[in-house]
């Protein structure tokens, strides 16, 4: 770790109270409630940080609301410019984000830096690049009239982060928002602000115009609820459960607010027998233990077919021991912890009420103490068994943990996956590409990838169906244009 980078993150974090981000200036909540942020390896206090209620919303909505007419004014060029400003501020301060995500998530420091942050930078490069080569203006070849159609911004949007990948999806959702010309607001989770907050100094370094940007964290009953429900907002974006999913896109359309909904998964990997044991038994294994399994896309059901189940569970064991639990800021962790006590209780949950319904554990298993940790949110990652109507291969856990399943033949492992409400993500694992192809393109899903898991890149569509999303995906283009609305011009010619 730099100097540098600790000394600033030590002085963004050192006074009593981290505030919200209204209009381009550093502002307490109306009503001086606040947060505290946990470092989730010890469960130590980080920082506080201020907690928006309605009338800070409001504010920060009347902000974006303001600062829209100037800001969708300038050209796509001038926009573009201050986006790559802003991409640029980002890399030069990435171990200082590193360090903040992996502080506030749990995550090790090295996937954050190597990963979640210059992953993010791109999304503000990449959209920033596609509103200057798109067209705005296109002509409709219609009889005796002339007419054509815009592409326009929609105004104030609202982003509501989750705290599994806080920079990354609000990149996501703020980068193409931002590129069309709409100002955003954005809601971070309560549990992980950090990042997003420290955003807003970057954004003052780049010279993003006051009300462009806006952070209000807070509670998602007071805050989320309050953004969600705002007659101003114009366009919503949400990644979470969808349960909340529900909430939110009701909260939306009683304003006849469009809302984009990235919602959680259940993901499977097909493993047939064909493949390399060894080599996919490591893929999936570091799949599950990726951010301890918080990944709404990564593969938890893992189907393997019958005359290779025994040696690739004993692949994954033999991988699931080289795992090393620790603090997410230590370089040689390799999985860290849980993000809260209550997501531990959760995983910790689904295991026993698992095990209630047949389920047999294959590998690990219950909560776990990292070495030198007396305490912390730690939780071993986990592989189970059993009857394929279990609980724990019907909802989504959140945690590091995989069911197998045996398989004979191709068209039972299809029927096998597809019986899931859920519909993000599944991987196929074979060496028979047309086979892989094949099945990849049978399954349910937003996403097949094929010898591969979580596997993402801007112009890459990514999103759901199902239990796992509607509205309109991220990372592609037709993203970018899910933030333009359309509107013609026409003038009879007789």
């Amino acid at each position: 770790m730099h100097t540098s980078a600790t000394d600033r993150v030590g002085r963004f974090l050192e006074g009593e109270t981290i505030p919200l981000y209204i209009d381009g200036q550093w502002q307490p909540a109306a009503d001086g409630q606040t947060i505290e942020v946990q470092d989730p390896s010890t469960g130590a206090r980080i920082a506080e940080v201020a907690a928006a209620q309605a009338p800070d919303v409001d504010a920060a909505v009347q902000a974006a609301t303001a600062a829209f007419g100037g800001w969708s004014e300038l050209s796509a060029s001038e926009r573009a410019v201050i986006l790559h400003r802003l991409a640029d501020a980002i890399e030069r301060n990435t171990e200082e984000l590193a360090r903040l995500e992996s502080m506030d998530v749990g995550k090790p420091i090295g996937d954050a830096r190597g990963f979640d942050v210059p992953f993010s930078a791109e999304a503000f490069r990449y959209y920033a690049d596609l509103a200057v080569s798109t067209r705005y203006r296109e002509p409709l070849a219609l009889k005796e009239m002339a007419a054509h159609q815009l592409r326009v911004p929609y105004g104030v949007c609202a982003c509501i982060v989750p705290w599994n990948f806080p920079f990354m999806l609000l990149a996501w959702g703020t980068a193409p928002a931002l590129a069309a010309g709409n100002t955003v607001v954005i809601k971070p989770a309560e549990l992980t602000p950090l990042s997003s907050l420290f955003l807003c100094e970057l954004a003052a370094e780049a010279a993003v115009p006051a009300g462009v940007l806006n952070v209000v964290p807070g509670v998602g009953e007071q805050a989320g609820a309050s953004l969600a429900a705002h007659p101003q907002i114009k366009r919503l974006a949400f990644t979470g459960s969808p349960e909340v999913g529900r909430m939110v896109a009701a909260a939306a359309a009683a304003n006849l607010v469009p809302a984009k909904l990235e919602l959680g998964g259940k993901g499977a990997a097909v493993v047939f027998e064909d493949v390399d044991v060894d080599s996919t038994a490591q893929a999936l294994v570091d799949a599950i233990t990726l951010n301890a399994g918080q990944v709404c896309c990564t593969a938890t059901r893992w189907v393997v077919q019958e005359p290779i189940f025994d040696r690739f569970l004993d692949a994954v064991r033999s991988r699931l021991g080289a795992v090393r639990l620790g603090s997410g800021i230590e370089e040689a962790t390799t999985m860290g912890p849980v993000v809260s006590e209550g997501q531990r209780q959760r995983i910790l949950r689904y295991l026993r009420d698992g095990q209630e319904q047949g389920a047999s554990v294959l590998a690990g298993g219950g909560e776990a103490r990292a070495p030198g940790y007396d305490s912390g949110f730690f939780v071993n990652p986990t592989v189970l068994t059993g009857p394929a109507e279990n609980v724990c291969v019907r909802e989504e856990i959140f945690g590091p943990v995989a069911y197998m399943l045996p398989f004979k033949a191709e068209a039972g492992a299809i029927e096998l996956v597809n019986s899931s409400q859920y519909g993000l993500a599944n991987s196929v694992w074979s060496s028979d590409l047309q086979r892989a192809e094949r099945v990849a393109s049978s399954l349910v899903a937003g996403n097949s990838w094929i010898n591969a898991h979580n596997v993402f890149a801007y112009g890459l569509p990514y999103g759901g169906v199902n239990l796992s999303g509607f509205g309109g995906g991220v990372n592609g283009v037709q993203t970018y244009f899910d933030y333009l609305r359309h509107q013609t011009i026409a003038r009879p010619l007789a």
